[in-house]
């Protein structure tokens, strides 16, 4: 799972494998050790109406409603989002990239853009 921080934005994104994880076990988390302290980010299936994040204890929690992640992890839709005055919740299916990049994307979904990219060059 990437995290995306900027400045009032939150964006998650998650290979193949991450959300039939979080399909099944509702919730997946990873962590990034920064010298002697973890970040830790978390998607996490709730109970709550709304899409929601709340940071403790060097903790990102992202809760996701049922409806939300059922859909989400269901069907082919991308992502869903929530904007508040305060803050932009996002959450994302991760697609290959159509540069080169240097890391792993075999998990990765099928860029629905690939065809028209290549193409193009």
């Amino acid at each position: 799972m990437k995290i995306r921080i900027k400045n009032n934005g939150l964006r998650y994104r998650l290979t193949r494998s991450e959300v039939e994880a979080f399909a099944r076990d509702g919730f997946f988390k990873e962590k990034v050790q920064i010298g002697d302290d973890e970040l830790t980010y978390i998607l996490q299936r709730t109970a709550e109406a709304e899409l929601s994040a709340s940071f403790k204890n060097n903790i990102i929690t992202m809760l996701v409603p049922p409806n939300m992640a059922d859909e989400w992890t269901g069907t082919d839709q991308v992502g869903f989002e929530r904007k508040t005055d305060e803050l932009h919740l996002l959450v994302e299916k991760d697609f290959t990239c159509l540069d080169e990049v240097d890391e792993d994307q075999s998990d990765n979904y099928p860029n629905p853009l690939a065809n028209n990219y290549e193409q193009r060059n």
